[in-house]
C-alpha cells in the first residue's frame, strides 16, 4: 500500500496529470528558454574558444542564435519551434529590456554574474501553472555603471550589485509578474501583471512576443515557420502562427489598453553586428528595439514576419497596478472542436484555478511540514528548480565542421575544446545549474537536481539520469560528460548514490519501485566505473587521482591541469568518491537480487573492490598509498613528487572529511532475503583476513542485526567528526564550511623553486581568478557535501544506535547520538533560508532592501554557495538546483528513507514483487 502522502499527491489534479495517461502532452510547452544564450561555448564559433567575446551581450538583441533561444521568463515548446518570452522598456534604457543583464566572466571582479532581480515563486511539475517575478526600474537601467565599478574593483573587494547602484531606491521600480496557466496541453495563457511599486507615477511599454526559432537558416531544408496579423470579429486582431511540421497555432493578446502589433524577422542585422553593407532590408531581430527606442519605423512590419509583439503602452499612478494576457492554442484543438459554440475562455479564473491546483498539490506534499515559513521556503527551492528546465541543443560534430551554407569554423577548432567529444549529439529538456550563470548542465549537479525533483516528479528525475548515461552524451569508453566548457573533465561520480535516492523517492511517492529503471542504470554506470577504475588509478592501487572533482580551488594547485611541481597527487576525495561508488553499486544490484538472483554475483564484486579501495586508503604512515595522517587525524591529499617523494598536504578542508559518505549498513533483511550471500561474503572474508578487520564487528551484528561497511573504523571516525563538528574548524551557525576556519590564522603554505603557494580561510567570495573567480571552496558553505555528510551521519547511526555519542559542538561537554547531530546539521542548513527571530533571513543579506520590505520579505534566493561565517549568499543567485536540496532538508521523512532501522515485520519474509517496500519507513 502506498504511503499516506502518495495517496493525497496522486489524488491531486497535478498528481494525475502526472500519472496520467497524457503526461508528455502535459509537458510538451514549459519554462525551456534559457536566461543567457550569449556567451555559451555553444554559441562560440571562434578560432581560439573566446566565447565571451565571441557572442556578447551587446550582439544579443540584433543576432540570432544558433543552438537555442532566450529571455525574461520565457516559455516554449521542446525543441523551441515557438518561443514565447517578455520584453519591458521604461522610456529610458537605451535597449529594451528583453533578456537579463549580467557581467562576463572578465567584466566581474568575481567572475560572470547577473545584475537582476528577479525571483521564481511557483510552478507545477507538469508546469499547468508557474510564477515568476521581475523588478524593473523607473530610471535607466546603469549598464554602464555596473561595467565600469565592476571593472575597477578587484578580488578582494565586495562585488557591485543592482542594488548598489541606487536605481531601486525610494521603490522607484515596477514589480512584474509572470505567470503561465495552461487550458489543455497546447491552450496556453501567459499573464503580465505590473505594478508600479512607487509614491510616483510612471509609465512602462510591455510587450509579450511570440516568434520562431531560426532553424531555416541552418538546414537546407524547405519550411520556414511565419507569422501573420489577420483581423478576427470576435477576437480582434490575431496572429496566425504557421509552421510547416506542427500546423497553425492562433495567437491573441488582451488588455484595457489599446494593442499595438509589431513584426520583425529573427534574423541577424549583419550591417549592425558585422557592417556587412547590401545585407537586405530587414527587418531584423532588432526590429522592436529600434522601432521603440529610436522611432525607426523601417525597422517592423505591421503583417507578420516570424517575430511578433503585443505592444502595449501603460501609464500607471503611483501603487497602480494593470493585467495583460498572451494567450496560444492550435487552430484546430479538441476543445473548440468538441464545443464550438462555447463561452470565451475566461483567462483569469483559469489562471486562478491552475493556481488553486498548485496549492493543492503542496498541501498533500508538505502536511508534515508544520512551520509556514518552512513550507515557503520549500515550494520556492522546488519552484527554481522547475523553472530552470531549459532545452539544451549541441551537436559537437556540427558544431566543429559547420552547418550547411554558411562558413566553416576555424580548422583549429577540431584540435580544440571537447574535440574527443564528436559523438555528443545533445537536444532535450535538461535541469539546468542556474539558467544566466551555469546555462549548461553539469553532471554532477544534475545528480543532485534528480534527487531533489524525485520528491515532486520521480518520472522527470529518473529521465534526467537517463539521459546522461545515453549513447548520445556517455562517451564511447564510459566516461560522462562534465560541462560544455571541458566535457572531458571529471565530475565526482555521484551518479550511482542519485539514482538510489531517485528509485527510494519514487517508491515513496509512487508506492511502487521501478526497478526497469534500476537496472538499465546500474548497466550503464558499470561502464562509468570501470571507465574510472582504469583511467584515475595511475598505478592499480586503488588510490584514485580524479583531477577537478568539480570542488574548483579546493586544493593549491589546479587539479585538472599538470602539475607545477610535477608528479601527480593522489586525492583523498577522489578515493573515497569511488568507495562511495563501489558502495552504491552494491546496494543496487542487492536491491536487484531481490528478483534476480544473478545480481549477487556483481554485488559481491562490488563488496570487494569496496574493500580493496578501503585497505589502500585507510594504512597508516609508512605504506605505500594511505591517505590517513596519524598525527594530524585527518585524511589528506598527497602529492607524489617525480624522485619518489610523498608529500602529505596538510590542508584541512572538506576533501578530508568526503571518506565519511563512503557508508553503507547492510541488514539482516538482505540475508534473509538472499541466503547465499551471507556465506559468499564469509567465505571472502575468511580468506582475505587483512580486508576482514575493515568490516566493523563482522562477527558481532550491530543494531537489528546490521553490518557495516565503511572507510572508518570508530576511532578514527570520531577523530573526523571533532575536526568537523568544531566550531573553530568546520562547524558554523548554518552547516559545514568547506575549509577548516583554523587556516584563517595558520595559512597552509607550499615553497616550489621560490614561488610560494597558500591557502586561507576565505568565507565569501575567492579573493583570486582561479577557476574564473566564481566559485570558492576555501571556507564557504555548500549545500551538496552537507547533504551528504547528514545522510552519512544517518547511516552510521542505524549501526551504532543511540549508544553510540560524539561531543557536539567539539569541547561543549554536551553529547549526542549521531542522528541527532544529523538532524541538528539540517536544520542549521535550513536556517539559511528561514526568517530568524528578526525576521531576517540570512541569504538574503546583501539584500536589505528587500528584507525592509513587508511585500519582498519572502522572496527568497538560492545561491551557489554561503558565506561561511553569517550565511549571506555567494555565487550565482539562482543555483536552484543543488541548493534546492534545501527542499529535502525541510522535510526529513523524504531524506532518512534510506536510513530508517529495520523493524521485525520489514525482516519476516523474503519480498516476493517489486511493490514491497525496500525498507521500514
Amino acid at each position: 500500500m502506498p504511503p499516506l502522502h502518495a495517496i493525497n499527491l496522486l489524488q491531486s489534479k497535478e498528481g494525475a496529470r502526472l500519472h496520467g495517461p497524457e503526461l508528455d502532452q502535459w509537458r510538451r510547452w514549459g519554462p525551456y528558454l534559457s536566461e543567457r544564450q550569449w556567451g555559451t561555448v555553444r554559441e562560440d564559433y571562434s578560432e581560439y574558444g573566446t566565447a565571451w567575446d565571441y557572442f556578447p551581450h551587446d550582439h544579443a538583441r540584433s543576432r540570432m542564435y544558433r543552438w537555442g533561444e532566450d529571455g525574461i521568463a520565457g516559455f516554449g515548446n521542446d525543441p523551441l519551434d515557438w518561443c514565447v518570452s517578455l520584453a519591458l522598456w521604461n522610456g529610458h534604457d537605451p535597449i529594451i529590456k528583453e533578456r537579463l543583464f549580467g557581467l562576463t566572466n572578465e567584466q566581474g571582479n568575481h567572475g560572470e554574474d547577473v545584475k537582476e532581480l528577479y525571483f521564481y515563486l511557483d510552478g507545477t511539475p507538469t508546469h499547468s501553472y508557474m510564477k515568476m517575478l521581475y523588478k524593473y526600474p523607473h530610471d535607466a537601467y546603469p549598464y554602464q555603471d555596473l561595467i565600469d565599478e565592476n571593472l575597477r574593483r578587484g578580488a578582494e573587494q565586495p562585488e557591485y550589485e543592482i542594488l548598489d547602484t541606487g536605481v531601486f531606491d525610494d521603490n522607484r521600480y515596477f514589480d512584474v509578474c509572470v505567470e503561465y496557466a495552461k487550458h489543455t496541453p497546447d491552450d496556453i495563457v501567459m499573464r503580465v501583471s505590473v505594478e508600479n511599486r512607487a509614491d510616483q507615477s510612471a509609465a512602462l511599454h510591455v510587450l509579450p512576443q511570440f516568434w520562431a526559432r531560426n532553424r531555416w537558416a541552418w538546414s537546407d531544408k524547405p519550411g520556414k515557420p511565419s507569422l501573420k496579423l489577420e483581423p478576427n470579429a470576435e477576437e480582434g486582431a490575431r496572429v496566425v502562427a504557421h509552421n510547416p511540421a506542427l500546423g497553425t497555432m492562433i495567437v491573441t493578446a488582451s488588455a484595457q489598453q489599446p494593442i499595438e502589433w509589431l513584426f520583425c524577422e529573427n534574423e541577424t542585422n549583419m550591417r549592425r553586428i558585422f557592417g556587412f553593407e547590401g545585407a537586405g532590408p530587414g527587418p531584423f531581430k532588432d526590429g522592436f528595439n529600434d522601432y521603440l527606442v529610436d522611432g525607426d519605423e523601417q525597422a517592423i512590419r505591421r503583417d507578420g514576419g516570424t517575430r511578433a509583439a503585443a505592444h502595449v503602452y501603460l501609464q500607471f499612478a503611483p501603487h497602480e497596478r494593470s493585467v495583460l494576457y498572451l494567450r496560444w492554442r492550435p487552430e484546430s484543438s479538441p476543445a473548440a472542436a468538441a464545443a464550438p459554440d462555447a463561452v470565451p475562455l475566461d483567462m483569469e479564473a483559469l489562471c486562478a484555478r491552475r493556481q488553486a491546483e498548485a496549492d493543492e498539490f503542496y498541501v498533500a506534499l508538505q502536511h508534515d511540514i508544520a512551520d509556514a515559513d518552512a513550507r515557503l521556503v520549500q515550494r520556492q527551492a522546488l519552484a527554481g528548480m522547475l523553472w530552470s528546465k531549459q532545452y539544451y541543443q549541441f551537436d559537437v560534430t556540427r558544431w566543429h565542421d559547420g552547418d550547411p551554407g554558411q562558413p566553416k569554423p576555424p580548422r583549429a577548432r577540431r584540435r580544440g575544446r571537447n574535440a574527443d567529444w564528436r559523438h555528443m549529439c545533445n537536444g532535450d529538456i535538461v535541469s539546468m545549474p542556474d539558467k544566466w550563470e551555469y546555462p549548461w548542465y553539469a553532471s554532477w549537479d544534475l545528480a543532485f537536481h534528480a534527487a531533489a525533483f524525485a520528491m515532486i516528479d520521480p518520472d522527470f528525475a529518473k529521465k534526467q539520469l537517463l539521459l546522461l548515461v545515453k549513447e548520445r552524451y556517455m562517451h564511447p569508453n564510459g566516461q560522462l560528460p562534465a560541462y560544455e566548457w571541458a566535457f572531458g573533465d571529471a565530475n565526482p561520480p555521484v551518479h550511482a548514490w542519485a539514482t538510489w535516492r531517485v528509485y527510494e523517492l519514487d517508491r515513496e511517492v509512487t508506492g511502487v519501485g521501478d526497478h526497469a529503471f534500476l537496472e538499465v542504470m546500474f548497466h550503464k554506470l558499470l561502464l562509468n566505473f570501470s571507465w574510472w577504475v582504469n583511467r584515475k588509478d595511475a598505478d592499480d592501487r586503488n588510490i584514485f587521482q580524479g583531477g577537478f572533482l568539480g570542488l574548483d580551488n579546493v586544493g593549491i594547485f589546479d587539479r585538472s591541469s599538470p602539475l607545477p611541481t610535477g608528479g601527480r597527487i593522489d586525492q583523498a576525495d577522489g578515493t573515497a568518491w569511488m568507495a562511495s561508488y563501489a558502495l552504491d553499486l552494491m546496494q543496487i544490484g542487492l536491491e536487484l537480487a531481490m528478483t534476480n538472483n544473478a545480481y549477487v554475483e556483481i554485488a559481491v564484486k562490488f563488496f570487494e573492490h569496496f574493500l580493496y579501495i578501503a585497505e589502500a586508503v585507510s594504512c597508516n604512515e609508512g605504506c605505500s598509498t594511505g591517505l590517513w595522517d596519524e598525527h594530524g587525524e585527518f585524511f589528506y591529499d598527497v602529492l607524489h613528487l617525480p624522485d619518489g617523494t610523498r608529500v602529505p598536504m596538510r590542508i584541512r578542508s572538506i576533501v578530508g572529511l568526503i571518506p565519511l559518505f563512503a557508508v553503507h549498513v547492510l541488514e539482516e533483511r538482505v540475508y534473509g532475503h538472499l541466503p547465499g550471500l551471507r556465506e559468499r561474503l564469509a567465505w571472502f572474508l575468511d580468506h582475505r583476513p587483512n580486508l576482514a578487520k575493515l568490516v566493523s564487528r563482522w562477527t558481532e551484528p550491530g543494531k537489528g542485526n546490521t553490518t557495516l561497511l565503511s572507510l572508518l573504523r570508530g576511532h578514527r571516525m570520531k577523530a573526523l567528526l571533532r575536526r568537523a563538528l568544531d566550531e573553530n574548524e568546520f562547524l558554523s551557525g548554518h552547516g559545514l564550511r568547506a575549509l577548516s576556519r583554523v587556516h584563517r590564522d595558520a595559512p597552509y603554505l607550499f615553497d616550489h623553486d621560490g614561488v610560494n603557494f597558500c591557502i586561507k580561510y576565505e568565507p565569501a567570495e575567492s579573493d583570486s581568478r582561479a577557476f574564473g573567480g566564481n566559485s570558492n571552496w576555501r571556507g564557504p558553505v555548500w549545500i551538496p557535501v552537507n547533504y551528504l555528510l547528514i545522510e552519512s551521519l544517518y547511516e552510521f547511526h542505524r549501526y551504532y544506535g543511540d549508544e553510540f555519542r560524539v561531543d557536539y559542538p567539539t569541547g561543549s561537554g554536551n553529547s549526542f547520538s549521531l542522528s541527532e547531530i544529523a538532524d541538528d546539521l539540517a536544520r542549521r542548513v535550513t536556517t539559511l533560508f528561514l526568517k530568524d527571530a528578526q525576521g531576517l533571513r540570512p541569504v538574503m543579506a546583501a539584500y536589505p532592501m528587500l528584507q525592509a520590505d513587508p511585500r519582498s520579505q519572502d522572496l527568497v534566493l538560492f545561491h551557489e554557495y554561503f558565506h561561511g561565517d553569517n550565511g549571506r549568499g555567494v555565487g550565482a543567485s539562482h543555483q536552484t538546483g543543488w541548493s534546492g536540496l534545501v527542499a529535502l532538508l525541510l522535510q526529513p521523512r523524504m531524506m532518512k528513507l534510506s536510513h530508517v532501522a529495520p523493524d521485525a515485520a520489514s525482516v519476516a519474509a523474503p519480498v516476493a514483487e517489486d511493490t514491497a517496500p525496500a525498507m521500514a519507513r
